[in-house]
């Protein structure tokens, strides 16, 4: 039974900080490039950071890249998001997502895209 869970999201103020994660089971985590997506109300979903579990390799969007760091504990089989600097627009439900390919930046946004996909954590901002 496959399953990524997320935690850790809330309500901070701007310039705060969180540490979002992504507990994985039901697949070799190992294989996977895992991703965290946010999507605002009435908004585009965004792509934020990727991480390749099999050597550590990351990448970020551009309006994070900076403020939030992807990390893993391979160990756990769970994926983190360190969010610093939060600003308001940053407020969004975000999701961890596992793909077993790469993903080009315009990618990231589709949820056609990934293997898996988990149920969100709402990051509030204000």
């Amino acid at each position: 039974h496959v399953q990524l869970v997320e935690s850790g999201g809330g309500l901070v103020q701007p310039g705060g900080s969180l540490t979002l994660s992504c507990k994985a089971s039901g697949f070799t985590f190992s294989y996977y490039w895992m991703y965290w997506v946010r999507q605002a109300p009435g908004k585009e979903r965004e792509g934020v950071a990727a991480l390749l579990t099999r050597g550590g390799t990351t990448d970020y969007a551009d309006s994070v890249k900076g403020r939030f760091t992807i990390s893993q504990d391979r160990a756990k089989n769970t994926v983190f998001l360190q969010m610093n600097s939060l600003k308001p627009e940053d407020t969004a439900m975000y999701y961890c997502a596992a793909s077993t390919s790469p993903l080009f930046r315009v990618e990231w946004a589709s949820p056609l895209r990934y293997n898996f996909w988990g149920q969100g954590t709402q990051v509030t901002v204000s």
